[in-house]
């Protein structure tokens, strides 16, 4: 289907066109000279909100968020290959978390590409590193259906990436109509879920793994009645992408972060029904230890994998296990509300991670990039009202602060929460300019352990106690101790640090008062 066109559009006129007649309502943009055209339509095409990211990381760090909340893609304006290549990593997390994304890339003109001009790059081998659709626009006339197809592409959970030469931007395309997005999922696999269920029903210790949508509240819900009728376990990855949780939704077990503790765990089952998951490895190879962590004895089904969509495949799959009447579903499958007191003295991760539960409002985001300092954080929360995590599920770090704008721009009416390690936060701390400029209602808890702990903990692991001066010299933030006072000042957002689990209480309430951004550095 077609929709009626405007005499006199140019290409970046009709690609910006398309995108808001299929939805798209947002463009994270860091555009260059070449795509300028689209910054200029971007002012005469209405219903697309332009929001500027100071590094490529922020403005696909913040896709990521928007698409991980909507369900539906953002816009990353990008300018040729080295601005895609500056926003890689935070795709490499959208990429795991199954998210829609939609990347415009600006190429050089055609004519100017054999020039090999100094920002010339192979941006189609860049793209394929993270995308699951690609295409280079051949000609204006074309436009319109490759961005339709792109975010049909997106909506499947995937990165869509879009490369636009510069004088297609610019050339009209007078007649041509503006291609319709058509999209649908594919229909539920009847043979898969019979097989499904005979797992769920066969006797064995059977757990279901969740990932992606399924871990969105009707997802759990229809999780929820499979665990009722069959007694099986609920448990989901070690970062999950975007979880609805809390009081009055199903408990979810998560794998633990280090495989000793990871493998004991899925031990306990026989059969394992994953959907919507990654089959879970060791985040690294450890020798002496197996890559996969479920047991190579126990049998395993992924369902929900051929374009699905996998809340309807859960909701199917809970129809045929049946929920038998009488069932309670009772407080061993929901959580009930539990606040933690808000604890004393001085501020570790365990404390800090119980002051954030003791007073994170309903309704909620939580975006959690706090590493070690916030592993307590998940078991802590479980009781809370309701809310919303999401965290680092591709662990590429500097994902948490431009991810909590996404988040805050999706959902206005809700507050964000991100529980920010020190080290992670200078890949994107730019992000805080974007915050101050949109007015965002983001609360940054910046956990300042004045090092990269992580890495002291695998050093531990590999039996290093006693490192040595340039081992301690790249793994220490204190030398100097960086100031995130005057860091968050200098970006336009208020900040203050504190000491102590009352001081964290008193500031984090307060800000939770306010609408704009805040930062507290928490030194741990």
């Amino acid at each position: 289907m077609t929709l009626k066109g405007e005499d006199g559009m140019n290409g970046a006129e009709m690609l910006l066109r398309t995108a808001a007649a299929a939805g798209v309502e947002i463009c994270f943009a860091n555009a260059g000279t070449t795509e300028l055209p689209i910054v200029i339509a971007l002012d005469a095409i209405p219903g697309i909100k332009a929001v500027l990211g100071v590094f490529e990381g922020v403005c696909t760090g913040a896709a990521d968020g928007y698409g991980r909340m909507t369900g539906k893609p953002a816009m990353a304006l990008l300018h040729l290959g080295p601005g895609f290549a500056n926003g890689v990593a935070n795709l490499h997390n959208a990429k795991r978390a199954g998210t829609p994304l939609l990347n415009v890339i600006g190429e050089h003109a055609t004519w100017h590409r054999p020039a090999n001009a100094p920002l010339t790059m192979d941006i189609e081998a860049l793209t394929g590193t993270v995308s699951g659709w690609q295409r280079t626009n051949a000609s204006v006339e074309d436009i319109s259906g490759d961005v339709a197809d792109a975010i049909a592409g997106a909506l499947l959970g995937q990165i869509s990436s879009l490369i636009v030469p510069h004088d297609h931007l610019l050339s009209e395309c007078s007649g041509t109509e503006i291609v319709k997005t058509k999209f649908s999922f594919a229909p539920v696999d009847v043979r898969e879920m019979e097989r499904a269920e005979q797992m769920l029903r066969s006797g064995k210790r059977t757990a279901l793994m969740l990932g992606r949508s399924a871990l969105r509240k009707r997802g759990l819900e229809a999780a929820a009645k499979i665990k009722a009728a069959t007694g099986c376990g609920i448990v989901t990855e070690t970062f999950p992408g975007c979880m609805d949780r809390g009081a009055g939704l199903p408990r979810v077990s998560r794998l633990p972060y280090f495989p000793e503790d990871a493998i004991a765990m899925l031990s306990q089952y026989e059969a394992i029904v994953i959907a919507g998951a990654h089959e879970p490895v060791t985040f690294f190879g450890y020798q002496g230890i197996d890559s996969y962590i479920i047991s190579r004895d126990a049998e395993k089904i992924h369902i929900g994998t051929g374009g699905q969509d996998m809340i309807a495949v859960l909701e199917y799959l809970a129809d045929a296990v049946g929920t038998p009447r009488g069932t309670v579903m009772d407080d061993q499958i929901f959580a009930s509300l539990d606040r933690p007191d808000v604890p004393a003295g001085g501020l570790t991760g365990e404390k800090m991670s119980l002051v954030v539960a003791a007073l994170q409002p309903e309704g909620a985001i939580i975006v959690d990039e706090g590493i070690t300092s916030a592993f307590p954080y998940y078991q802590i929360a479980a009781g809370t009202p309701p809310h919303t995590l999401m965290t680092i599920t591709g662990g590429s770090i500097g994902y948490g602060m431009p991810c909590a704008i996404g988040a805050a721009l999706a959902c206005p009416d809700r507050p964000v929460i991100n529980i920010q390690a020190d080290g992670s936060a200078l890949y994107t701390v730019q992000s805080l300019w974007t915050e101050a400029r949109e007015g965002l209602n983001v609360k940054t808890l910046l956990c300042s352990n004045r090092s990269y702990h992580i890495l002291e903990m695998e050093l531990a692991r590999a039996g290093i106690t006693s490192p040595g001066p340039n081992i301690r010299s790249l793994v220490g933030l204190d030398g100097p101790a960086i100031d995130w006072v005057k860091i968050a000042q200098g970006f336009g957002v208020p900040a203050v640090s504190v000491r102590s689990t009352e001081d964290l209480a008193r500031k984090l309430a307060a800000a939770l008062a306010d609408p704009g951004p805040f930062l507290i550095e928490m030194i741990l």
